[in-house]
C-alpha cells in the first residue's frame, strides 16, 4: 500500500484549474478595460503635436509679420520654416505637418492649419481685429482623441 499523502504534500501540487481559469478571467477583464484607455492615448498624443505644430506655426506667422511692416503678405508655409526651422512643412517622418499658411484681410490676418498624421486638421486664425480663433476638424472615420470637432 502507498502511504497516505500528508497536508504538506497537498499544498504543494500548484493551482487547481479552477483558481487558474479566475485569474485568466480577471486578467481578461482588465485587458478589455486598458486596451481601448491605450488606444486612445495615442489618438490624444497625435492630436496634441497637431495643435502644437498649429501653434508654433501662428508664433512664427507672427514673427514673420513683424519683419514685414505687421502685414502677413505672402504667407505661406515655406516662409513660415525660415523663421522656424523645426516647423515640417511636407508629409513625411510619420509626424504633423504644417499644410497651410495665408494671409487674410489684404495681408491684416492669416490662417495658418497643421494636419496629423490622422488627417485631423487644426487652424489657427487671427483676424485684422486681432481676433484669434483656434477650430479643429476630424477625419470621417477617425477617432476623436483630444479633438472634437470645433475650437480647442
Amino acid at each position: 500500500m502507498s502511504p497516505s499523502r500528508t497536508g504538506r504534500q497537498r499544498a504543494q501540487d500548484g493551482f487547481s484549474l479552477i483558481e487558474l481559469l479566475v485569474v485568466i478571467l480577471v486578467i481578461g477583464v482588465l485587458a478589455a478595460i486598458a486596451i481601448p484607455v491605450f488606444l486612445n492615448q495615442k489618438g490624444k498624443a497625435v492630436d496634441a503635436s497637431g495643435r502644437e505644430e498649429a501653434r508654433a506655426g501662428a508664433q512664427a506667422a507672427e514673427t514673420y509679420s513683424t519683419d514685414h511692416s505687421g502685414n502677413y503678405g505672402g504667407l505661406e508655409p515655406k516662409s513660415l520654416h525660415e523663421y522656424e526651422s523645426s516647423l515640417q512643412v511636407e508629409a513625411g517622418n510619420n509626424n504633423s505637418f504644417l499644410s497651410n499658411a495665408t494671409s487674410q484681410e489684404g495681408g491684416k490676418g492669416y490662417t495658418v492649419t497643421a494636419t496629423t498624421t490622422g488627417g485631423d486638421t487644426f487652424t489657427w486664425a487671427k483676424n485684422s481685429k486681432g481676433e484669434i480663433t483656434r477650430t479643429c476638424e476630424v477625419k470621417a472615420g477617425n477617432s476623436k482623441g483630444g479633438c472634437q470637432t470645433g475650437s480647442w
